[in-house]
């Protein structure tokens, strides 16, 4: 008897700590955070940015494949903000709130560490003319909003680790 009980325990053990994947309340807590997270950043964009008359994206927007790709594409653009344009700080304050928030999640969450996927698309154009600081920054703050109301249409593509 003792012998099944501590059998059965330890078996309870292994499978508490192999869970593959988050309990589904984690899951809906974390997009809730994130939806609102992104939410307030849009906000927060069409309030402070001043896109020039007629500017447009013309490539679409960069891929969602799960949380470290959001992650690349949002730290890229973020890093790509020149701090001298007015009203950026809180801005670029806020992507780094949610991508240390979504890192912070795949970190305890994801038990397969995928690497962070190599830079392509819009980004990869955008970082090869920095040059062009200022205009660069703009179309960097474009492209977060049109990335993040892409996420907000699309918050289970935070699910895939």
């Amino acid at each position: 008897m003792d012998y099944t009980l501590a059998l059965l325990f330890s078996l309870l053990q292994a499978l508490s700590l192999c869970t593959a994947a988050p309990l589904p309340t984690e899951v809906v807590k974390m997009k809730s955070k994130v939806k609102w997270m992104a939410e307030q950043l849009v906000v927060r964009l069409d309030k402070d940015l001043q896109v020039p008359a007629g500017l447009t994206l013309s490539q679409p927007a960069d891929d969602l494949d799960g949380p470290a790709s959001i992650v690349t594409v949002l730290e890229g653009y973020n890093s790509l903000i020149s701090d001298t344009l007015n009203g950026v700080s809180q801005v670029k304050l806020d992507i780094s709130s949610l991508t240390g928030y979504l890192n912070q999640w795949r970190q305890g969450h994801c038990s397969e560490q995928r690497p962070k996927p190599p830079v392509s698309g819009p980004l990869q154009k955008l970082q090869s003319r920095k040059e062009f600081i200022h205009t660069v920054s703009i179309e960097a703050l474009m492209r977060v909003k049109e990335f993040l109301n892409l996420l907000l249409k699309n918050l289970d593509h935070l699910e895939t680790c």
